[in-house]
This record gives C-alpha cells, sequence and structure tokens, in this order.
C-alpha cells in the first residue's frame, strides 16, 4: 500500500463513527488501523502534521460549528462532537473559537497544522496554502493563558486584605495603567491589557475600565478575554498578518501599531507582571511554583518532571 493510502486509510480511521458522535479514544483508533497507539499516533503525527486525538477533536468542533451556523441547536451539536454534557462541549468550543456557542462562527474552520477540515455534509477538505502558528509562538500565548489563569485560581483562596495590601508603594508597571501596588491590582492589569487590544483589534469600542476588581470578577473577565485573544493571535498567523498596522485614532495625534509588536508588548508586560505576582505572594508568605514555561509545557503533555531545574 502507498504511503498516501495509508494516510487516507489512518484519516478513515480516525473520524470513523464522526457521523453518529461516538466517542473515540486512541486505543480505539489504533486497534482498526491493526497497530499500536504508539505507532498509530506517530504515523499521523508524522503524515499529517496533528495527534490523532487533537484532529478528531478538531474537527468534530469544526463540524459543530456548521451544524450551529445552520440551525441545530448546542445540546444537538454538543452530542454530535462526542460530548457527555453540554457543558464541556461550551468550554472546549469557546476556547477553540474564541466566543460562545451560542455566537455563529465566522467561519467554521479552526487552524490547522495539514489545512485538513470539516467539508460539509460529511466530508474533508484539505487546505494546501494554510498557515498555523509556529510551536514557539503557540506554546507562549498557551503559556501565559494558563499561567494567568493558575495564579487566578490561587488568588481566590486568599483573604482580601492579603490581596489589597499594598507591597510595592508607588509602583506602576506602565505610567498608563496606573499603580500597580498590590497583588490585586497587578492581576487586573494582567487581565485589563488583554481587553483594550482585544478590542482594537476587534475594531470595538474600548472597555470601560470600573474600579477595584474582585477575583470572582477577574477570573469571569479572563474566562471571556482569554479564548478571544487566542482567537486574535490564530487569526493573524492565518493571514499573515504580523506586518499589518493598527491605527489608534483615539490618540493625539493618531498612533500607528505594528500587530508583530502588539502581540509582543502583551506578552512581554504579562510575563512581567505574573512573575510580579508571585514576588508579592512570597512577601506574603504565601507559597507558589516559578511559573517556569518548562514545567508547564511537561505537564500540559503528562511528562514526568525530572529534579532538574534546582529545587
Amino acid at each position: 500500500m502507498s504511503e498516501r493510502d495509508r494516510l487516507r486509510e489512518l484519516l478513515d480511521v480516525v473520524l470513523d463513527g464522526a457521523d453518529d458522535g461516538e466517542p473515540r479514544t486512541l486505543t480505539q483508533m489504533a486497534g482498526d488501523a491493526y497497530t499500536s497507539p504508539y505507532h498509530f499516533s506517530r504515523l499521523l503525527s508524522r503524515g499529517a502534521g496533528e495527534p490523532p486525538v487533537a484532529m478528531r477533536r478538531r474537527v468534530m468542533l469544526e463540524r459543530a460549528a456548521w451544524q450551529l451556523k445552520h440551525g441545530g441547536t448546542v445540546t444537538e451539536a454538543a452530542w454530535a462532537a462526542g460530548y457527555e454534557s453540554v457543558e464541556g462541549f461550551s468550554r472546549a468550543y469557546a476556547r477553540a473559537f474564541g466566543h460562545p456557542p451560542s455566537t455563529a462562527a465566522a467561519s467554521h474552520w479552526l487552524p490547522a497544522p495539514n489545512g485538513i477540515h470539516f467539508h460539509p455534509p460529511e466530508s474533508l477538505w484539505v487546505d494546501s496554502q494554510e498557515r498555523v502558528l509556529s510551536p514557539l509562538t503557540e506554546q507562549l500565548v498557551m503559556h501565559d493563558v494558563d499561567d494567568t489563569r493558575a495564579l487566578l485560581d490561587q488568588a481566590t483562596e486568599l483573604s482580601e486584605d492579603i490581596l489589597t495590601a499594598v507591597r510595592l508603594p508607588g509602583h506602576e508597571v506602565l505610567s498608563w495603567d496606573g499603580p500597580e501596588e498590590s497583588i490585586l491590582q497587578v492581576l487586573e492589569a494582567t487581565v485589563w491589557s488583554k481587553e483594550c487590544w482585544v478590542a482594537s483589534i476587534e475594531g470595538l469600542s474600548m472597555p470601560v475600565r470600573g474600579g477595584p476588581a474582585s477575583i470572582g470578577e477577574l477570573v469571569r473577565r479572563h474566562e471571556a478575554v482569554a479564548p478571544r485573544w487566542l482567537a486574535v493571535v490564530h487569526d493573524i498567523e492565518r493571514r499573515g498578518a504580523w506586518e499589518d498596522r493598527l491605527i489608534d485614532a483615539l490618540c493625539e495625534p493618531p498612533e500607528s501599531f505594528q500587530i508583530g509588536s502588539v502581540i509582543a508588548h502583551v506578552l512581554t508586560y504579562a510575563a512581567h507582571r505574573r512573575l510580579l505576582v508571585r514576588a508579592m505572594l512570597r512577601m506574603a508568605g504565601v507559597g507558589v511554583d516559578q511559573g517556569d514555561p518548562i514545567e508547564w509545557l511537561r505537564a500540559r503533555r503528562g511528562e514526568v518532571l525530572p529534579n532538574t531545574l534546582g529545587r
């Protein structure tokens, strides 16, 4: 059998049962391909540039987006995509598309390293010109989002006194963002930065910044802006728009921002603020991890952490 036919066979195995919304494990896929899970994953990743479980999940979400856009209900789309609950489907959908399933997707295609997408009614389409995020950019963006959420989750367990206590009197990260003297202020600025830049890139009005936020409110705001931020970065890469310019007509005089520098700006100051929060937590006597992207990626992949990072 030719290598091309073998890849086609592997793809068929990955998508088998998709019409009925049947969940499929890696072991089940590998068994139908008459190979071990390790070799099945290796063959598909080498041939299509994407692990089989990730490919199936992505294509099923694409099909769900198409169904929703053409009158399907969220519940129907969730079951058809193989999810056990509407809540789990909604979270996965929002993370992938940047908005909840109640909002129709502009396109049902998600970024794919191989250009393989759902094509209605029950086919695949291969886009030979598709561009996706480099692994480095993907990891930087995802680590920022996940690490911010981890710090917010830890902060929910702390008292208001610890969160609002002034740790660095008069401290400002960026002069136009105001004082960031407490844990709560630094976390709020981290979320606020993404809210502002996402609104600018999406062409929306600047969000109104209210008074001091509660941690619960910051968690909700982060959950709302994080998928939109991911969608913005993926769209920039898909269109090859890193050199495009955003002109802020509200500035006097109007100011021009290169899109690539905007993403770098957000990631740079987000990383600084996350480390600043950790320093403040230690000042308060609260134990906290290092925020190391090496550890984050290993945990994300389920790898065992060797004791090689000086701990």
